[in-house]
């Protein structure tokens, strides 16, 4: 709590006029400034453009949690944000047409723990919040209606927690017939019985409307939408029964408002995602990953445009745009809660549309003609568009953006004057950060085996001497299908503030650089990724100024796969820390919390083709490690089940004598990094650059 406290007088002198400024000594980025961070998420722009509420998010260090509030401040800027709501778990702020409401999710914590997330309203005007919904489920992301009159939203509630049966004896034993009956972030088995339905409520001041269900049935309904007419709501949904033996494909569907037959809208060869319906309400507009045939790992998102009476094909306006429609940055401070989503945005005149596209690790907006998908860039350069919402005529967007040296703030960009650099109307870390001494990472493209380019970056220590000669640790992302890029990541800000040269690329299989390029490693990963990395620190090894006795390597989820691997393929590195890892394939395949049913990464089952399984699996090649080796694992991570992860490379290297350790993180799962309880992700941060400070020295 001292650290708070400093923090905020720190806020304060630094952005009173009133108070001299005080004058701190430069420091590096430490592990436990993480606790001091204000992340802001989930930006709504108000109708009219004037206004932006979003959510503030917080550490509360005695409790080990976050804590969440509404804000809003002026999309002009000059004046401070000011808190909305009481409140220290709201979110989901979302306006009416008319600009004269708010509807937000408020989850109210008592001593038994928190209550179920419920919707509430609350009259700009003045006045207490009002909550509309106590559904025993709760109920969450809320859309109003086009008159105002009506919130839609999503409940998993059913009728028998309506009206549940009369007490006793219910058993609590599990009778599970489908095979995904885990889910990360879930620490139950899944309950095929419940699913996610679309209910509506009255927004009027009538106390005693009660919520009605629009859908039921064995299929859930996501991304809510209503027709511009107010007379249908529209939904995304995977309305087949036994969806894991197939591909992902996810269709746009239509119901009456008050329920009734439901209808296709919009169908592809893939999944439907986040869409938007046109101002004149004839054309829905939608984020769609088209899916290969044969199938693929990986397939670019491309922007679509369909009739909303359903009667045409959709057309794929961006088909020759060969990069990520609503795609992103990957790194480790995204908003750890209501992070918000990438809108899709009708201009004015309904001839163009406004999205995020991520182009070789940077993810910017775009504005693309609905007609001939003609795009024009309306921001450009190194930085990360982590979510946006537009006003009414799309003229002014709020958006949270981030950089390499930029936590994130809510932003405005104008669009009416071709390219835009956005400008921050919010500044929560500035203080902090000014104290820090950051480096900006150096680009770096260099040539792979076969004379592929693959784009890296080097982030150098604060006292960096090109005359000295440096530990490097290569960092791998996971995915395999993500990217890093252009956006704060802290683990690395600090591992340069410690003395260390971090390396961070983008090898094949990456995503914002093309179909090809991402899709190339289908039925061959791990392999030539991994001697993309290599490649890369051939690279920078030449370069001068590292040690190459000291080297360390580190990743998550399908870095922490290519970092099992690392090790069993070279001895050049002297340390390796694994985290949320696949040691072996074939485990995974029977474990993990989704469905390997479909040949994404191996054209037959475990059984069929053990061969290939076991070629890929670094616990097959273990007996060529020599690196010492720390893993770090959440207890419930079902994406990558630790059982077939760190847990067998660990009892293999014990075996085998090489150094190792385990960490064991309680209640953690495989968003430990992102999202994890605040104090463990300190201490996962301790145990990683423990390990490599242990083997690797900085000193040198």
């Amino acid at each position: 709590m001292l650290r708070r406290c400093i923090a905020v007088v720190a806020a304060c002198l630094f952005t009173s006029a009133a108070l001299p400024a005080l004058q701190l000594e430069p420091r590096g980025i430490t592990e436990t400034d993480l606790l001091a961070f204000t992340w802001v998420a989930d930006a709504q722009i108000s109708p009219d453009g004037s206004t932006i509420a979003f959510v503030k998010v917080v550490v509360n260090e005695r409790e080990n949690r976050y804590e969440t509030t509404i804000y809003t401040v002026p999309a002009a800027g000059g004046q401070p944000p000011r808190p909305l709501t009481s409140g220290t778990r709201d979110t989901s702020p979302r306006w009416s047409p008319d600009g004269k409401t708010l509807a937000f999710v408020r989850v109210v914590e008592k001593k038994d723990g928190p209550s179920l997330p419920q919707l509430h309203l609350l009259p700009l005007s003045g006045g207490e919040a009002r909550r509309i919904t106590d559904l025993p489920r709760g109920a969450t992301a809320p859309v109003w209606s086009p008159d105002g009159r009506t919130l839609a939203f999503s409940s998993t509630t059913t009728q028998a927690d309506l009206n549940p049966p009369s007490p006793g004896r219910r058993s609590d034993v599990r009778v599970i017939d489908r095979p995904v009956y885990r889910e990360n972030g879930n620490p139950d088995y899944v309950d095929t019985d419940r699913h996610s339905h679309i209910w509506t409520v009255p927004a009027d001041e009538i106390a005693d409307n009660a919520p009605s269900r629009v859908t039921d049935g064995p299929f859930d309904e996501s991304n809510i939408g209503w027709s511009r007419d107010g007379s249908r709501l529209l939904f995304v949904s995977d309305r087949r029964a036994d969806p894991y033996f197939y591909a992902d494909d996810t269709d746009l569907y239509g119901v009456a408002a008050g329920g009734g037959e439901i209808t296709r809208v919009a169908s592809i060869d893939g999944v439907i995602g986040r869409f938007a319906v046109s101002h004149d309400g004839r054309r829905i507009a939608f984020v769609g990953i088209p899916q290969g045939n044969p199938i693929r790992s990986y397939d670019v998102p491309d922007l679509f445009v369909a009739d909303a009476d359903g009667k045409a094909t959709p057309h794929n306006l961006t088909e020759r745009y060969d990069y990520d429609i609503g795609g992103g940055v990957g790194g480790d401070q995204a908003p750890p809660r209501a992070a918000g989503s990438k809108a899709i945005a009708w201009g004015p005149d309904d001839r163009s549309l406004l999205v995020v596209a991520s182009e070789r690790g940077s993810a910017n907006i775009k504005r693309i003609n609905a007609d001939t998908g003609t795009i024009e860039s309306i921001t450009d350069g190194p930085r990360d568009v982590m979510s946006f919402t537009a006003s009414r005529d799309a003229s002014t967007v709020a958006a949270i953006v981030s950089t390499p040296v930029v936590l994130g703030d809510v932003n405005v960009v104008k669009t009416n004057a071709g390219r835009a650099t956005p400008t921050a109307v919010t500044h929560f870390n500035d203080a902090l950060f000014a104290r820090f001494t950051l480096t900006q990472p150096e680009e770096l493209w260099y040539s792979s085996f076969d004379g592929k380019r693959i784009q890296g970056w080097i982030l150098k220590p604060p006292d960096f001497d090109a005359r000295r000669r440096y530990p490097m640790i290569l960092e791998i992302h996971g995915g395999p299908h993500s990217a890093y890029g252009n956006t704060f990541t802290h683990e690395f800000a600090w591992m340069a503030a410690k003395g260390y040269v971090v390396l961070y690329t983008n090898p094949r299989g990456s995503s914002s650089y093309g179909q090809d390029f991402g899709n190339i490693i289908q039925y061959h990963y791990p392999g030539d990724d991994y001697r993309d990395l290599m490649a890369g620190v051939d690279e920078v090894v030449k370069r001068g100024y590292i040690n190459a006795a000291r080297l360390g390597v580190t990743g998550g989820s399908g870095g922490g796969l290519l970092t099992n691997w690392t090790i069993t393929q070279t001895q050049r590195f002297k340390a390796a820390v694994s985290q949320r890892d696949i040691a072996d394939w074939s485990g995974f395949w029977y474990s993990a919390d989704f469905s390997q049913f479909t040949p994404f990464w191996f054209r037959k089952t475990p059984w069929e083709d053990p061969k290939d399984f076991a070629a890929r699996s670094p616990i097959t090649h273990v007996a060529n490690v020599t690196t010492p080796l720390l893993l770090i694992l959440g207890d419930e991570d079902y994406r990558t089940p630790p059982g077939n992860g760190g847990e067998q490379m660990f009892r293999a290297l014990q075996y085998r004598r090489v150094p190792s350790l385990m960490v064991r993180f309680p209640r953690e799962n495989h968003e430990l990094s992102r999202s994890g309880e605040p104090w463990h992700r300190v201490e996962r941060l301790r145990h990683i650059l423990g390990w490599m400070d242990r083997w690797l020295a900085p000193s040198s």
